[in-house]
C-alpha cells in the first residue's frame, strides 16, 4: 500500500509541474492601457488556449500587474479564460 501511494504521489507531482510549465508563454509588451485594465502582448503560442503566436489585447486580472512591466519589455506570462475574457493571470519580466 505504501509503494502504491508513493507512485501516485510522484505521478501527480509530475503532472502538476508539467501543467504549470506548459502555461508560461513568452511575449513582448506592445501597449499598456491602465485605465481600461488592458495590456497588448505580442506572444508565442498559448497552448492552454489553443492559440498560435500573435499580437492581441488581454485583460489584466489585477491592475497592479501592469505596473510590473513596461512597453517594449520581454515578459513571461500566463493567460486563461476568466469570466469569458482571455485574461493575463500572471506576468513577470523575462530573465
Amino acid at each position: 500500500m505504501t509503494f502504491r501511494t508513493t507512485v501516485w504521489a510522484l505521478a501527480f507531482a509530475g503532472l502538476t509541474l508539467t501543467s504549470a510549465a506548459a502555461l508560461a508563454a513568452d511575449g513582448v509588451v506592445e501597449k499598456i492601457d491602465a485605465a481600461q485594465q488592458k495590456i497588448t502582448i505580442k506572444h508565442g503560442p498559448l497552448d492552454n488556449l489553443g492559440m498560435p503566436a500573435m499580437t492581441m489585447v488581454f485583460k489584466a486580472a489585477d491592475p497592479a500587474m501592469m505596473a510590473l512591466v513596461k512597453v517594449g519589455q520581454k515578459i513571461k506570462f500566463e493567460a486563461d479564460r476568466v469570466n469569458g475574457q482571455i485574461t493575463v493571470t500572471k506576468i513577470e519580466k523575462a530573465k
